[in-house]
């Protein structure tokens, strides 16, 4: 019986190992975004032995590409003379073998890789480590146009799971070169056109000069006479797996530089950032200046901790001298000690979040609600006509068709939220997704349910007005859209739905009153920590006739 019973716990050992093909390929993630399979292209070694540890790469795609073309790009293999991308997504050619696992994202196809597309390369790094033996100190990330800017942007608020980053040609999201600092433990290998009609030679020489000048690692290739298409050069040969393999990560590096406006990314390496302002910079200079002696240096920042266990530097059970801002402190023994700026000084102490404060999942702006898993929801209350029923449902599709508008030559936009009448929301909705509310309590069931916790309101009499904002709702977040849509402009010449992802709401900040068209603003900001308005902006909003305040 003993005898069986272990060979059942082998057969079944064996059962869940590796049984994909070797070589290039395509598998799926399920994404609890929108309850779909998400694809994305990846690569196994000839000799895959599941007792070993692999290094792996992420590869990035640019705009209007996919995870089968960047497959294909990053083992060098382009077009060849007058074949389309179409023609080449269809199949793989051999491979170079390389002694790496590859997994490139398809990133729901051209929206950057903020919000959605973002959580999909870490949802696609999640599932590669599930399914494979991967060596999480040789785990690199590289990219090209988009795919260039993501790496920028993904590495850099992320920056200890990297031990390399490669971008080419990189067009960054806005907001990313405030983090450079953040990359002075990491290597980087920059690689351009000078000829780049797209993404001008200039932001990969900038990028190179302010890294080097921060101290950090970088290598720079240039392409004389070549255009966008520099990735042919970069990834020629299989360059990139020679490059990446000089390089393992340094989990403990003796300074770390780090700054964020989100508690979303509010640690790296060693150091954790308890208390920011969102939507403000908040920066960290820690170093350690000898055993057990820490230098640090704080902008725009209230709290933080050091993890400090296993660092070489750091010797446990014994005190700490540490100064911050040229004030001297000796914390009592820990290995994560905490600060807390407190009336203008710094003490040792952690800090505690007010239950209702912000803090990481619930600290907005409104892109935080499109992020993850979101329902959209019209309003059915007030006895609405047919017809006017019909315009609130098609205003709720309209806000969920994130393809729509898109330039044809950049591909679709694969998200596919649902949308759903207010009297249709199932206790697993509000349990499970944020909800997108349209109208206001007169119109909107669950407007009116959430209405005494909601900070403000749309008049029933503001005409011409439209109102948006976040607010967090038992523990998802709720976005009010009240009035006019949020992506009306008063712009001659422009659709009625701009680019909803790449144009709208990344830009927006906890809330927005405008008149006629989103250009408009009347009064626009941000909760203060404990979500609540400043008296600015109570007064602007009061003031506009068109909001109802909450006191």
């Amino acid at each position: 019986m003993k005898t069986f019973l272990i060979s059942l716990v082998l057969c079944a050992s064996i059962a869940v190992g590796q049984k994909l093909p070797a070589g290039p390929q395509v598998v799926t993630f399920y994404s609890d975004v929108d309850d779909t399979e998400q694809p994305y292209g990846l690569y196994i070694p000839k000799n895959y032995d599941e007792s070993r540890k692999y290094p792996l790469v992420i590869m990035l795609h640019g705009a209007g590409s996919n995870h089968r073309l960047s497959l294909r790009r990053v083992f060098g293999k382009s077009n060849a003379p007058g074949e389309t991308d179409v023609e080449v997504s269809r199949t793989f050619p051999a491979f170079r073998d390389v002694d790496y696992i590859v997994a490139s994202p398809y990133a729901r196809g051209t929206m950057g890789y903020q919000g959605i597309a973002e959580k999909d390369v870490m949802d696609v790094l999640a599932d590669v480590k599930k399914r494979f033996n991967i060596d999480e100190d040789r785990t690199y990330l590289t990219g090209l146009s988009m795919g260039g800017g993501g790496t920028l942007w993904i590495g850099l608020t992320r920056p200890d799971i990297w031990a390399a980053l490669a971008p080419v040609c990189p067009a960054a999201p806005a907001g990313t070169t405030d983090l450079a600092a953040n990359g002075i433990n990491l290597p980087f290998h920059f690689f351009h056109g000078d000829k780049d009609p797209a993404v001008p030679v200039t932001v990969s020489r900038d990028w190179t000069k302010n890294l080097n000048e921060l101290g950090a690692s970088v290598k720079y290739a240039e392409y004389a006479g070549v255009q966008h298409n520099s990735w042919e050069n970069a990834y020629e040969g299989g360059y990139i797996f020679d490059w990446f393999s000089n390089y393992k990560r340094n989990s403990f590096p003796t300074q770390v530089r780090f700054s964020t406006k989100s508690y979303n990314y509010n640690r790296a390496y060693w150091v954790q950032l308890d208390q920011i302002t969102p939507g403000t910079l908040a920066s960290i200079d820690a170093k350690f200046t000898g055993p057990n002696q820490l230098t640090i240096t704080t902008g725009a920042l209230g709290a933080f901790t050091l993890k400090l266990a296993g660092h070489p530097q750091f010797t446990s059970g014994q005190s700490l001298q540490v100064t911050i801002n040229g004030k001297k402190i000796r914390p009592a023994i820990s290995d994560s000690p905490s600060f807390s700026e407190v009336q203008g000084k710094w003490v040792n102490s952690p800090y505690v979040a007010a239950a209702t404060g912000k803090n990481q999942g619930a600290e907005g702006p409104v892109s935080a609600a499109f992020s993850s898993r979101h329902v959209y929801v019209y309003g059915t209350a007030g006895s609405p006509s047919e017809e006017e029923l019909k315009k609130r449902r098609e205003t709720a599709e309209q806000a969920a068709n994130w393809s729509q508008y898109m330039n044809p030559f950049l591909n679709r936009v694969m998200v596919f939220p649902r949308v759903i009448a207010d009297k249709d929301v199932r206790p697993s909705d509000i349990e499970s997704a944020n909800l997108i509310l349209f109208g206001t309590k007169e119109t909107n069931v669950l407007i009116e349910k959430y209405s005494p916790q909601l900070p403000m309101a749309l008049s029933s009499t503001a005409s011409g007005y439209g109102l948006i904002y976040v607010f967090p709702m038992n523990g998802r977040y709720v976005v009010v859209s009240s009035g006019l849509p949020w992506w009306i402009s008063t712009k001659p010449g422009q659709p009625t739905f701009t680019t909803l992802v790449r144009q709208t709401i990344p830009g927006f900040k906890d809330f927005l009153l405008f008149k006629d068209g989103n250009d408009n603003k009347i009064a626009e900001g941000f909760f203060d920590q404990e979500w609540k308005l400043s008296s600015a902006d109570k007064s602007l909003l009061a003031n506009s006739g068109a909001v109802q305040v909450k006191e």
